[in-house]
């Protein structure tokens, strides 16, 4: 029998085989010529129309997947700055040693914006372009994964035999029982069927599986703009602070108890968390030999807080990837120091300043420290002292320096100044510096201090004494509403690739046709393809497939391939055989 059917019959069954992703890049393909043609045209569409042409073109290339890889690589790369230099939201003390290590450099930098990276203009731009990019390639997907996923599989060819993969056995039963056997085994399977319609020609079933394939690509793309999404949340309502704690010391979670502060666009102060928390103590532990001598083993910052005023208290240990949460709120541990003691008597023997203020670590490998003491209220003038804090102190040729981390023989180097302090002028200062503008130095060279050392101040003054040392912590006080939504989108987006990657869209065909004039034997005809067959998997599985829905029926069987692009009918079998269970095992992976 000779396949008689005019070309664009055939035609139409090949195109029948398309997959959805198929048909719609031939439309597309189609409707981009035609608009090419009537641009070419006479120029009627001049004016509004043409100008409506470009922006539909600029949208098109903003919601390609080439741009949209584009700008996300952008993010990316926009994303190196943030992490190599030092942030203002961050460490504005390291953005200000950046500037004055770096004098010529940093101000262009700085121009750029790479210091604030992550709220600067053109990175927002890049966020927003990849943002309106996923929703304009993800909310149309999404319609036509909907429609696609009501559409049933195409009208089985005509010709079984051109498709990649096809095999034919013959049967003791009618056609349309034979389809029917066939049907069950693969409703089994979890295909999705199609039967002929009432007023077609019987004796065919289509199948059809895979449309997580579609659904993995889709939770891919959504997912990824979730993650962007919660990265907004986290931007608008979130925010980040910083506070340098001394032992015995505590702080409530208000804008003036903070030392910096860089809320999200959206909150305010009174969208804190009203926690206090008390440090009492802070320890640390360093190895003392080998190739990591000097350096830290652990950090333990032992503090005690409170939810709310008239909350009671509670213990907490802050350690390294370990912080307090406090009503979403997460208080980090992120450095420490030493912040020696001090006792300034005057010539009366009146105590006037017993605090102990933190110096900042120099040397972060010995924890060798600088900081100032100022002394307000001194008398006849005010008192300041610029100092060297070393908590395993040795001298080397006369310079004094730390050789480990620990306190095993902490001293202190001092520096006097009197005068005024400039505290009353109404500028800000740092509680790191002093401003000697306004003072005279009052020792000729820097005096050694141990713990219980004193130094009497020359011109009766009065005397200072080294009396101890305390630790502080600095600590890292965020809120980001958005790490929960965006840590759940990003495992999303990876349930969704591994959909997208392992599952295979894949059509199976079953045609039956009467074997002898009596119509109680059939040859029955299988065809299939995939759309995406890299791996090679589907030849193995059309051929289990194909074994399981022949060995429905009863021994003796033959199965015969077809002849490629041989019409249906013409295969032949020995033996007859017996209907049989249709019993099969489910395919989880549908």
């Amino acid at each position: 029998m000779t396949d008689i059917r005019a070309p664009q019959d055939a035609a139409e069954d090949e195109s029948q085989l398309a997959f959805p992703e198929d048909g719609r890049n031939a439309v597309q393909a189609s409707a981009a010529a035609a608009t090419a043609t009537a641009d070419d045209g006479d120029g009627a569409g001049a004016g509004p129309a043409a100008g409506w042409g470009w922006f539909r073109w600029a949208w098109r290339q903003l919601t390609s997947m080439r741009t949209a890889l584009v700008l996300l690589f952008l993010l990316a790369l926009g994303s190196v700055p943030g992490s190599i230099l030092p942030q203002q939201g961050q460490d504005p003390a390291a953005v200000q040693n950046y500037f004055n290590s770096h004098p010529a450099l940093a101000p262009w930098l700085n121009h750029l914006g790479l210091f604030n990276t992550f709220a600067a203009p053109w990175f927002a731009a890049i966020y927003l372009l990849l943002f309106a990019s996923l929703v304009g390639c993800v909310v149309p997907r999404t319609f036509r994964l909907a429609g696609q996923a009501r559409m049933p599989p195409p009208r089985a060819p005509r010709n079984l035999g051109r498709l990649p993969h096809s095999e034919s056995y013959a049967v003791a039963l009618p056609p349309v029982q034979a389809v029917a056997a066939a049907a069950a085994i693969l409703r089994g399977k979890r295909f999705r069927l199609r039967h002929p319609a009432a007023d077609e020609a019987g004796g065919w079933v289509s199948a059809e599986k895979g449309y997580l394939r579609e659904a993995g690509n889709l939770l891919f793309h959504l997912a990824l703009l979730g993650v962007l999404v919660s990265v907004a949340i986290g931007g608008l309502f979130g925010y980040k602070a910083d506070k340098l704690i001394v032992e015995g010391q505590t702080f409530s979670d208000t804008l003036t108890a903070l030392d910096e502060f860089h809320p999200g666009r959206l909150v305010t102060g009174s969208d804190l968390a009203p926690f206090q928390l008390t440090l009492k103590q802070f320890s640390a532990s360093y190895y003392t030999s080998g190739e990591s001598r000097g350096q830290p083993s652990s950090f333990d910052a032992r503090v005690s807080y409170s939810s709310s005023p008239g909350a009671p208290s509670r213990p907490y240990d802050i350690r390294i990837n370990q912080p307090l949460n406090v009503d979403s709120v997460k208080v980090y541990l992120i450095g420490h120091g030493y912040a020696p003691e001090f006792t300034v008597t005057d010539a009366a023997g009146k105590v006037v300043y017993d605090e102990a203020p933190p110096f900042i670590p120099a040397n972060t490998g010995t924890f060798l420290s600088d900081g100032v003491v100022k002394v307000p209220d001194a008398a006849p003038d005010q008192l300041g002292f610029i100092g060297v804090f070393v908590p395993t102190g040795v001298t080397a040729g006369g310079i004094l320096d730390s050789a480990f981390p620990a306190p095993y023989n902490p001293a202190v180097s001092l520096l006097g100044y009197a005068g005024d302090l400039g505290l009353n002028s109404g500028l800000a200062q740092s509680v790191f510096q002093l401003d000697t503008s306004a003072m005279t130095k009052i020792t000729s060279r820097p005096f050694l201090l141990q713990p219980g050392q004193s130094f009497t101040l020359p011109g009766g003054r009065g005397k200072i004494t080294f009396t101890g040392y305390k630790q502080w912590a600095s600590l890292a006080v965020t809120y980001d509403p958005g790490q929960v939504p965006a840590l759940i989108c990003g495992m999303l987006a990876i349930a969704g690739l591994l959909l997208s990657f392992l599952v295979r869209r894949r059509r199976v065909f079953v045609r039956a046709v009467p074997a002898a004039a009596d119509g109680e034997r059939s040859v029955v005809t299988v065809g299939g393809l995939a759309r995406t067959d890299a791996s090679g998997g589907f030849e193995d599985e059309f051929t289990e497939l194909v074994a399981q829905l022949s060995s429905g029926e009863a021994t003796p069987r033959s199965i015969i391939r077809a002849p490629r692009g041989a019409p249906d009918g013409k295969a032949t079998t020995s033996g007859a055989q017996q209907p049989a269970s249709h019993d099969s095992k489910t395919d989880p992976g549908a």
